[in-house]
C-alpha cells in the first residue's frame, strides 16, 4: 500500500538573495503559531542560522532540505518525518528561486525542492523602486519553469500605499497571480547580520536586550501586511504527496546506550537536527555542555563539537582554562571526538584574529588578538579574508570516528578561517574531489580518536554518520 502525506504546505521563495524571505517566513510562522497552528518549518539548503529562528518561533525543530546532497526519496522522507503531527508545513527557500549548483539545471535549488515536494510557491519580490516591472518579474519566473507552481506573491520594501497599489495591480492584471501581502520598508524587518549570514537565534536571545521586542515587531508587521487566511488557503491547495518507504529514520540501536557530549552554547550551535536525532536513533544519549560556560566535560563516552562562531568568543573560550584542559586530556586519552568547522577551530592550538581587515565581514565585535584554544590537534586558526562557501565531495582515506576508509560523502564548507603552521607529519582522514579543506585536497585532521574537519556532513545524506559514530564511541569510549 502506498503511503500518502496530505498536509497543507507552501514554499516561500525569493526573486533574489536579500528579498526578505527569512523575516517574512519567521513572521508568518509566528503569526500562525499564535493562531494555534502546529507549524513545521524547513529551510532549503544547508544554512544553520535561518532554521534557528524557525525553531525559536514555532517550537518545532526546523529541518534542512537539499536536492544536491540528498536523493529525492531522502528529501521526501525528511519532510514527512518532520511534518508528523503538524498542521501546516512552511519551507523557506534559499537565494533566488532558481539559483542552484549549475547554470543549466535546478539541482540544489529552491525550485528543485518545490518540484520534489509538489509544493505551491509564494514568490517574495524586493519591490524597492519598481512597480510595473514587478509584473515582468512574476511573468518571467512563472514561465521559466512551468513545473514550479508560483501561486502567489508577497511584495517587500514597499515605500507607500500608492507604490504597493501600482505593483499589485500590474501583477494581478498581467499575470493573474494574486498578491497576498505588501510589507512596508521598515528597519524593524531587519535581523542583525553577520559575516556568514544572520546572528543565530540562541546567541541573539543571550546577547540582544531587545531580541523579543524585535521579533514581536516583525510578527506585527506581517500580521498587518499579509492576508494570512489567503496564505493558509493557498497552502491547503497542495495535493497529497506519495511518500517513500522509511529507511533513514529507523531505530538502529545495537547494544547499550552510550553518552555523547554535544557542545551547545552561543559559540557552538550549528547542528542539523537530523544529525542529532539520528544519533539518538542509533543508540546515543545526547548530553549538552558549554565550552564557554561549563568548567569541565560531563561524563560521556564521546564528544561532538559542531560549528558556530568561536572567533567571537575567543576571550571567553581562552579564559575557561579548565574546559580547554579537560577536552585536551580527553582527546589525549583516546576519547572519540568529532569536530566540524568551528569545533575544528576550537581544537587547534590557538585562534588569531588580529589580521588586517578581518573586521570587514559584519565582524566589528570580533576581538583582535591571539587566543589559546584546546590544543587537541596541531595547527593554528587564522581569521582573515579567506571566505569559503561551497559544497564539497570527498571520502575517507583513514578509518575515523564517523566512518571507514573508502566511504564517500557530499558535504559543504562555510568558513572565514584557515588552519596554518601544520606539521609535515599531520595525518588527514579525508581527501576531497571538490572543496577547499584544510590543506589542498586534504581535510579532517586525525589525532588518535579525534577527527576535526572543515566539512559539514548531513546525516540524511551521509547516512553512515550516526551508526558509525555511536559504534565507535561504544567500542572506544572512556
Amino acid at each position: 500500500m502506498t503511503d500518502m502525506l496530505d498536509i497543507p504546505r507552501i514554499l516561500i521563495a525569493g526573486d533574489r538573495s536579500s528579498a526578505g524571505k527569512t523575516t517574512i517566513s519567521i513572521g508568518i510562522m509566528s503569526v500562525l503559531r499564535d493562531m494555534g497552528y502546529k507549524v513545521q518549518p524547513f529551510k532549503v539548503g544547508l544554512d544553520f542560522i535561518d532554521p534557528s529562528y524557525h525553531t525559536e518561533v514555532t517550537g518545532r525543530h526546523s529541518r534542512n532540505l537539499d536536492g544536491y546532497l540528498m536523493t529525492e526519496d531522502a528529501v521526501r522522507e525528511v519532510f514527512s518525518h518532520a511534518a508528523e503531527g503538524a498542521d501546516i508545513a512552511i519551507i523557506e527557500g534559499v537565494r533566488g528561486l532558481f539559483e542552484g549548483l549549475e547554470a543549466t539545471s535546478d539541482i540544489g535549488s529552491t525550485a528543485q525542492i518545490a518540484k520534489i515536494l509538489e509544493c505551491p510557491v509564494i514568490l517574495t519580490i524586493n519591490a524597492r523602486s519598481i512597480t510595473r516591472s514587478t509584473a515582468a518579474l512574476v511573468s518571467g519566473y512563472k514561465s521559466f519553469d512551468p513545473e514550479v507552481n508560483v501561486i502567489g506573491v508577497i511584495l517587500n520594501n514597499i515605500g507607500s500605499s500608492r507604490h504597493g497599489e501600482k505593483a499589485r495591480k500590474a501583477i494581478e492584471i498581467y499575470t493573474g497571480t494574486p498578491v497576498i501581502g505588501e510589507i512596508p520598508r521598515n528597519d524593524s524587518m531587519k535581523i542583525s547580520m553577520r559575516h556568514l549570514g544572520l546572528i543565530p537565534a540562541l546567541e541573539g536571545r543571550r546577547r540582544l536586550a531587545d531580541f523579543d521586542e524585535n521579533m514581536g515587531r516583525i510578527k506585527n508587521i506581517i500580521k498587518e501586511g499579509i492576508d494570512i487566511d489567503r496564505f493558509i488557503s493557498l497552502a491547503r491547495s497542495a495535493q497529497a504527496l506519495i511518500m517513500p518507504q522509511e529507511s533513514i529514520f529507523k531505530p538502529r540501536a545495537n547494544g547499550n546506550k552510550i553518552r555523547i557530549g554535544v557542545a551547545l552554547d552561543e559559540a557552538f550551535n550549528f547542528y542539523y537536527r537530523d544529525n542529532l536525532e539520528l544519533l539518538e536513533l542509533a543508540g546515543a544519549e545526547l548530553v549538552y555542555f558549554s565550552p564557554v560556560n561549563d568548567s569541565a566535560l560531563p561524563k560521556v563516552d564521546g564528544l561532538y563539537i559542531g560549528g558556530g562562531y568561536p572567533e567571537l568568543f575567543t576571550r571567553e573560550l581562552e579564559d575557561n582554562v579548565s574546559m580547554r584542559e579537560s577536552i585536551k586530556q580527553a582527546s589525549a586519552e583516546g576519547m572519540p571526538i568529532y569536530a566540524e568547522c568551528g569545533g575544528l577551530m576550537y581544537l587547534t592550538q590557538e585562534i588569531k584574529t588580529d589580521v588586517s581587515g578581518s573586521g570587514n565581514y559584519h565582524m566589528a565585535e570580533m576581538k583582535g588578538g591571539t587566543f589559546r584554544m584546546a590544543g587537541a590537534v596541531p595547527g593554528r586558526t587564522l581569521m582573515g579574508h579567506k571566505r569559503v562557501v561551497s559544497y564539497n565531495v570527498g571520502g575517507f582515506v583513514k578509518d575515523n570516528v564517523i566512518g571507514k576508509a573508502g566511504a564517500t560523502f557530499i558535504g559543504h564548507e562555510f568558513h572565514h578561517s584557515e588552519i596554518v603552521d601544520l606539521p609535515e607529519d599531520t595525518t588527514f582522514a579525508i581527501r576531497l574531489k571538490r572543496g577547499t579543506g584544510i590543506k589542498g585536497e586534504l581535510d579532517g585532521i586525525l589525532v588518535k580518536n579525534t577527527m576535526a574537519a572543515y566539512a559539514h556532513l548531513h546525516a540524511a545524506s551521509y547516512t553512515g554518520f550516526a551508526r558509525a559514530f555511536v559504534d565507535f564511541c561504544r567500542a572506544n569510549g572512556q
